[in-house]
């Protein structure tokens, strides 16, 4: 059965490798592509329920209206957060068709583009009215990676080689806000793009298996990620939602102004973790001066503007390592992992100039 949006397909998933490998690691070959920093999005397209299985034009040239759907990675709906979107694609597919791939939002000057996170997250917003503004001041792009169905043909089972040259011959010339992921199979460019796309705010790189089928559900991809480390200061913790032990640090970096400032945060403790380090931090604990502890909360968001945002603030007296992939303007772009504690770093040291700044790139470079 074909997937459609009332039978959404679950996407293929990626596991981690620490390097970019080498084509013949995987029997069949590899294909390589920029990993996107988007949200994942199943498009798809059918014909409108007055057209089906009618001439929707007198012309023989003429392209069938088409209803869009866009599910997430968790099939849940995006169509209504991204109608520029919706009406392009409508006029810019050539029929009813399932493509797998990532919304991105571009922002920056001709020629020093980059992906923008931030401004991609503001989208999704409960009022239409706002939705509406969001499209055309910050409007998103659609990149395809994968093609999941064709007119009435099912691609599931066919193989990656296949499943992208189908996708290149459909929609390879579409335009703008339509593009179709880059790829090479040439591992020596594939380990460039890690170097370089990050400047454009890429987010790695990814290699399929030529030959395999499309996987619902499995990581059959391989994605491989920068990994870096930095120190950085403690600045508090919350409390794990069980009530008991620590959740999350709250981590910190020192300005060029040597103020403070919160750039992320780090969990994942065993149980077992989370209450030695209650007992660990305690004499850090910020107290005021009848020795009670000092009430704290970081930043609301509209994320966050019903979540429980205290913290247990400390004394910025211990320093961290923690291991990241990449910053977000000047936060950590993902949750970091804990590494090991640095007792021989001065708190004062650590500073946002220890952090591997990108070179530049632009991002239209990288669409093609």
């Amino acid at each position: 059965m074909i997937p459609d949006a009332a039978h959404p397909v679950v996407p293929m998933l990626a596991k981690a490798v620490s390097e970019v490998p080498a084509p013949d690691s995987v029997p069949g070959g590899l294909s390589y592509e920029p990993k996107w920093d988007g949200f994942r999005g199943i498009v798809y397209a059918r014909r409108r329920e007055a057209e089906a299985g009618g001439d929707t034009d007198d012309r023989s040239d003429a392209r069938p209206a088409l209803d869009i759907e866009i599910g997430s990675r968790g099939s849940k709906t995006l169509t209504r957060y991204f109608p520029e979107l919706v009406a392009s694609l409508a006029e810019l597919l050539p029929g009813p068709c399932v493509l797998d791939g990532e919304i991105v939002v571009r922002t920056g000057e001709p020629h020093h583009g980059r992906l923008d996170w931030e401004a991609l997250g503001q989208r999704i917003h409960p009022a239409a009215s706002r939705v509406a503004a969001l499209s055309v001041e910050t409007p998103a792009l659609f990149v395809a990676f994968d093609l999941l169905a064709l007119g009435d043909r099912d691609l599931l089972d066919a193989p990656f080689a296949e499943r992208r040259a189908l996708l290149v011959e459909a929609v390879g010339h579409a335009g703008a806000p339509l593009h179709v992921s880059r790829a090479t199979d040439d591992v020596v460019l594939a380990r460039r793009w890690l170097a370089e796309f990050e400047g454009a705010g890429l987010d790695g790189v990814v290699a399929k298996p030529l030959d395999a089928p499309y996987s619902p559900g499995k990581r059959t991809m391989l994605k491989i990620k920068h990994h870096r480390t930095a120190d950085v200061v403690v600045l508090g913790y919350r409390v794990h939602k069980s009530g008991t032990g620590v959740g999350s640090l709250l981590l910190g970096l020192h300005d060029a102004d040597g103020a403070l400032r919160n750039v992320g945060g780090v969990s994942a403790f065993s149980d077992a973790r989370r209450l030695e380090l209650v007992d660990e931090l305690a004499p850090l604990v910020a107290r005021d001066d009848d020795g009670e502890v000092v009430h704290a909360e970081t930043d609301r968001s509209r994320f966050s503007s019903g979540a429980d945002v205290s913290y247990v603030p400390l004394r910025p007296e211990r320093v961290l390592e923690v291991r990241y992939d990449q910053m977000e303007g000047s936060r950590f772009r993902h949750t970091v992992q804990f590494d090991r504690w640095r007792p021989d770093r001065d708190p004062r040291s650590c500073g946002f100039d220890q952090l591997e700044v990108p070179t530049a790139y632009d991002l239209d470079e990288v669409l093609g």
